[in-house]
Order: C-alpha cells, then sequence, then structure tokens
C-alpha cells in the first residue's frame, strides 16, 4: 500500500457538512485528504473530483484560474447528489509547487500562457500524477465513479490505475477575464474538454 489511512474528522462547511480524512504517502511524506458526503460506500458509482491544491484560487479567491470556483461548485453538486467525495491532493502549481508557481505567473505577466511559463522554468505543462487515488478511494471500496472534470489526462489516469470511470461530469465554471486565455490554452495545449471562447474583457 503506497498510501496510508491517518484518521478522520467532521467538517463542517457553509455548503454543508463533510467528513475529512487523512492520508499520507509512505514514500515522500506527502498528506493529501478526502472529503466525503452522505454514504459513500454504495453499490452505484460515486460522484468524485479530483482537485489539486490550489492556494490562490481556493484560498485567496483568485480570478486567474478556475480551482476555487470548481472546488465549490464540485461540494455544492456533491451535497446536491447527497453523497460524494473529493479527493484534494497536495499538488500545488500542477505539481511544480507555490513558488515556482508564482514565478510561471511572472511570465505569463510578461505574455507567456500557461504552458510556455512552465516550460521556460524547465518543467513540463503537467507534473501531476495520481496513483495515490487507487489506494485512497479502495479504503472506502470505490471501485465505479462518475468523475466530475474537464480534463481527459485526469479520466486516463483513474482508469489506468483500475478505477472504472463510468461517467466524465463536465465542470465548466469560473471563467472571465482574468483567466479567459488561462482556459483557452488549457483547451487547445492540454486537451481539456471545454470548448475555447471569450469573454468580455471590459470592466
Amino acid at each position: 500500500m503506497s498510501v496510508q489511512y491517518v484518521d478522520s474528522c467532521r467538517l463542517p462547511t457553509r455548503l454543508g457538512e463533510f467528513t475529512m480524512h487523512g492520508f499520507t504517502e509512505l514514500k515522500s511524506d506527502q498528506e493529501h485528504i478526502i472529503l466525503t458526503y452522505g454514504n459513500i460506500m454504495s453499490d452505484k458509482p460515486l460522484l468524485i473530483r479530483l482537485h489539486s491544491e490550489c492556494l490562490t484560487g481556493d484560498s485567496l479567491f483568485s480570478m486567474r484560474c478556475d480551482c476555487g470556483y470548481q472546488l465549490e461548485t464540485a461540494m455544492q453538486e456533491i451535497v446536491s447528489e447527497g453523497q460524494g467525495a473529493i479527493l484534494y491532493l497536495r499538488q500545488e502549481g500542477r505539481g511544480i509547487g507555490l513558488i515556482n508557481k508564482i514565478r510561471a505567473y511572472h511570465l505569463q505577466d510578461d505574455g507567456a500562457d500557461t504552458v510556455e511559463a512552465n516550460e521556460r522554468l524547465g518543467f513540463a505543462a503537467d507534473l501531476r500524477t495520481f496513483d495515490m487515488c487507487k489506494p485512497m478511494l479502495e479504503h472506502f471500496n470505490v471501485t465505479q465513479v462518475r468523475l466530475m472534470t474537464n480534463n481527459p489526462s485526469k479520466v486516463k489516469a483513474l482508469q489506468d490505475v483500475g478505477i472504472d470511470v463510468v461517467e466524465q461530469v463536465p465542470l465548466q465554471v469560473g471563467r472571465n477575464k482574468h483567466n479567459d486565455d488561462y482556459l483557452n490554452t488549457k483547451a487547445e495545449k492540454m486537451g481539456h474538454l471545454f470548448v475555447p471562447s471569450s469573454v468580455d474583457n471590459e470592466d
């Protein structure tokens, strides 16, 4: 087992009361959590989201990405469903870390897109891995999921480790004048499944 379960606690939020479960990767000591809502040990495929940590979007309300919007919407959808889970993975900046994310944002301020910025810093466009998700889900006997994502790489990552993704559920929220180019780049260069579009950039 590559991931060790640690402990669980209640997590009341303004969206509903979740349960937070902590896990540690044995090789790296990296910590991850699952937020669960309702009875997730059922026979039907579970509605889930794999959400990589985004301090700027999730906690600081940044409009440069769609991460915070997606996290909140995913939590709302799970509460509406009555059951589900969010795997909150500590992979800031698509795996490059917070400080390098700041450097990448600076390059984007100077005209680079999100892929070009990572590459100029010597990184791939996306360094994340999702191997830890299988043992985290298996802890709850979850083998079939409905995955909230626009990213086909996440669908493939779960399928590659033996999780049956029975449905890919779009999560297209949060587009604004500050992240329009960023979202278009994700569609055009990274294959995310939404139609590139443009928003009104006037205040």
